[in-house]
């Protein structure tokens, strides 16, 4: 019998290794052409670009992305809790509400610092 280090060791060396192997394997199998000078130029939508295509964005829009995805992966929090609230009872219910709390002091930092102006 394995003892429980070993379990542990073997799972972690699967973990690692099927990526890896997995990476190696869609490596190996893909295809290889060489790039055309089509294939090389600026796709937008099926309309050549005017002007330069490599600009600077502003970090308000990569602010704006990360406190959607804060707040998207934060929705995943609430599905089981909303599955078992019957069960749950009310020390959950108070919990949730400090959670939402949190994330509504979070929405409104993010406000006051102008994360939501979309200029």
């Amino acid at each position: 019998m394995l003892s429980d280090w070993s379990t542990i060791a073997i799972f972690l060396l699967i973990t690692l290794s099927f990526p890896l192997i997995a990476m190696g394997l869609a490596w190996a199998v893909r295809p290889k052409p060489r790039p055309t000078e089509e294939a090389l130029t600026t796709y937008e939508c099926g309309v050549d670009t005017v002007g330069r295509t490599w600009i600077r964005f502003r970090v308000s829009y990569f602010l704006y992305a990360l406190v959607f995805l804060a707040f998207d992966v934060e929705t995943v929090f609430l599905f089981p809790w909303a599955v078992k609230f019957n069960s749950l009872g009310t020390f959950a219910f108070i919990e949730m509400i400090i959670f939402i709390a949190i994330l509504l002091i979070g929405l409104w930092y993010a406000w006051k610092e102008g994360v939501f102006e979309w200029y």
